[in-house]
């Protein structure tokens, strides 16, 4: 799955640089927003499905593999669904070192035709409970329901996702994501722990490296430290997907002994995102002149109107509990190596699970 990884990694960081000027603290699941949209691109045609695509850098990723050698045949047949397919199966793996869940909801206007195909294929890549809701004559209560659904998938740490009053009679369709995480440190550790973690210091950019594992080690925070106190802009501009995925690569990383000092923080956050995907390029889903999705419904008129992105991470001694849900809302229209690592300066961190190289969690920390 290293094409997807990289198609993720360059969606983390393009969506990062556009919500980057709104808020100090930032945190969202690159993960959830993705397999909304992914899901939203299975019912798109014609150019709107090509803009979807393309947000999700999954247009790019699909080039490259077609320019690789033939040891990326099997990755060449496989299309964007299939790779989601993947990652849900991956991601709902049971364990016991850690919790781990994501699941995809999906809810129909009642009496709404939506294409059976596009039922079936939702349900066969994206494990999608799909359900049908009384949009036009039950609003709120169908809006709870959603909400409720939301919670319980997420330990109740995202509530509210859509706020009272953001459905109504016009709603034709939600799609719903929701990733949960819950884990502890491998190394747990008090104010000053001394561990073995692995650190890396990258001389171009003057920041410093460390990863974090969990318990199990399937799953490691990342945290990128700026050395200088106010050096996050600069890392933020020099930052790209493969300098991302080459600095944290195992073969970039040592183990030492590290004193890491790193603050406890909890970061609770509510993203629009029409905006910002429309500056990425998702612009035809939006306009109702355009928008094609013929591939759900052979109804006319269905238009993209809310996209919703609700996120919590909570940063201990004990580990790490972060949750994140997005929701798509169809609507009809009437038409140098030092030991010691201490983040008391804004940094930036992922949560990445290290078997698929997906990063789950990625968030900025300017003021705990």
């Amino acid at each position: 799955m290293h094409l997807f990884a990289e198609a993720a990694t360059e969606f983390t960081l393009d969506l990062y640089r556009q919500l980057r000027e709104t808020e100090d603290n930032i945190f969202y699941s690159p993960v959830s927003i993705m397999t909304a949209l992914a899901m939203l691109q299975l019912g798109a045609r014609g150019n709107t499905r090509q803009q979807i695509e393309e947000v999700l850098q999954f247009s790019g990723a699909t080039k490259k593999t077609t320019e690789k050698s033939a040891d990326c045949h099997d990755e060449k047949s496989e299309n964007l669904h299939h790779q989601f397919q993947k990652l849900m199966t991956q991601l709902n793996k049971p364990n016991d070192a850690y919790d781990l869940k994501a699941a995809n909801s999906i809810y129909g206007a009642k009496g709404f035709p939506l294409l059976q195909e596009f039922l079936e294929d939702i349900k066969k890549f994206y494990h999608a409970n799909v359900e049908s809701l009384d949009f036009a004559h039950a609003a709120d209560e169908s809006q709870k329901k959603i909400n409720s659904w939301v919670e319980s998938q997420t330990n109740g740490k995202i509530k509210d996702l859509f706020p009272a009053g953001s459905l109504s009679s016009s709603t034709i369709l939600v799609l719903v994501n929701a990733v949960y995480f819950k884990g502890q440190w491998d190394h747990k550790f008090d104010e000053k722990h001394t561990g073995e973690e692995k650190f890396w210091l990258n001389k171009d950019v003057q920041a410093k490296i460390v990863e974090i594992p969990y318990k199990g080690k399937e799953l490691s925070m990342f945290i990128l430290l700026p050395n200088e106190i106010d050096g996050l802009k600069k890392l933020e501009d020099k930052l790209t997907a493969d300098k991302l995925i080459e600095w944290t690569s195992p073969q970039n990383m040592d183990m030492i002994e590290l004193y890491l000092s790193l603050p406890r923080f909890r970061v609770e956050q509510k993203y629009d995102l029409p905006a910002p995907l429309e500056h990425m390029g998702m612009v035809d889903a939006f306009n109702a002149q355009k928008a094609d999705f013929s591939g759900m419904s052979s109804r006319e008129g269905l238009v993209v109107s809310k996209v919703l992105h609700k996120s919590f991470v909570e940063v201990t001694e004990e580990g790490t509990e972060a949750a994140a849900a997005t929701g798509v809302e169809v609507a009809l229209t009437s038409a140098l190596i030092s030991e010691d690592f201490s983040c008391d300066h804004p940094f930036l961190f992922f949560i990445k699970q290290n078997k698929t190289n997906s990063i789950l969690f990625f968030g900025r920390m300017s003021s705990p």
